[in-house]
């Protein structure tokens, strides 16, 4: 059995050893796949240790997140876009829009979003997505932006029904991480709903922990117990969740 975890910020962990140690609860697991989205300028070194360290089962991702759009952000693109041709990464992000913390950052979250769009069609590449309280603003630059090129994952998805359907309308999978695990989330009534095909799963560790850790830092060897509430939503063998799920990312990213 071969799970994927499509969005990790494992590489936050300091501790060598630590880090090591998550890495090997993964793999006892079947989870040997990890896709890491990056959030700043800061984050590119973390996630090529990682990648260089465990080359087989750790894939970059190149990204400003949302959050991090402020004063001076065309830099900090800059300086990340100059970072993606020496190296190999997978996907752009995580990008997107947040209006949980500042809603006076829109308009420039809005156009480091389009700029980030762009750099993943010129690279043929998957864009994603970190939407936090920004459903119809996201959607907005996402239907401005649709052609053949436009595609990618909305991660930890928590939206509605519609929600859902607009977004795979778009050509995007819905990622699927702890709070499908959460007693009244009702994030699980909007993925029975749903064709397996268009799911992906991911842990955003070290945040948004799954039952029963819930309220404790995630990892991504806790990816099992997302695969288990969807198998059982959708009453459905473990091994099963995991081969269309991990097929889905194969098709994302390419590997």
């Amino acid at each position: 059995m071969i799970l994927t975890d499509t969005h990790t910020h494992i590489y936050y962990e300091k501790d060598p050893k630590q880090k090591a140690e998550q890495m090997q609860r993964c793999l006892d697991a079947g989870i040997s796949r990890l896709f890491l989205p990056n959030v700043d300028v800061e984050s590119v070194a973390m996630i090529d240790e990682m990648t260089a360290a465990w080359p087989e089962n750790c894939f970059a991702m190149a990204g400003l997140h949302p959050c991090d759009v402020h004063e001076g952000y065309q830099e900090k693109l800059d300086q990340i876009e100059a970072t993606i041709a020496p190296r190999k990464i997978y996907a752009i992000g995580e990008i997107g829009i947040d209006l949980h913390w500042d809603k006076t950052t829109l308009s420039i979250q809005e156009d480091a979003f389009r700029q980030q769009i762009r750099w993943a069609k010129y690279l043929d590449l998957p864009i994603v997505i970190h939407c936090r309280e920004a459903f119809d603003e996201v959607f907005a630059v996402l239907d401005s932006e649709r052609d053949d090129m436009l595609r990618g994952i909305f991660h930890c998805f928590t939206g509605n029904a519609e929600q859902a359907a607009r977004a795979i309308d778009l050509n995007f999978y819905l990622g699927i991480g702890g709070v499908v695990t959460y007693k009244n989330s009702g994030l699980d009534a909007v993925v029975a709903l749903q064709d397996m095909e268009n799911l992906v799963l991911e842990t955003d560790a070290p945040y948004l922990a799954p039952v029963p850790h819930r309220g404790k830092r995630n990892e991504s060897s806790y990816l099992i117990h997302v695969a288990s509430r969807i198998a059982d939503i959708k009453g459905l063998p473990l091994e099963e969740v995991a081969r269309i799920t991990t097929e889905n990312s194969k098709k994302i990213f390419g590997i």
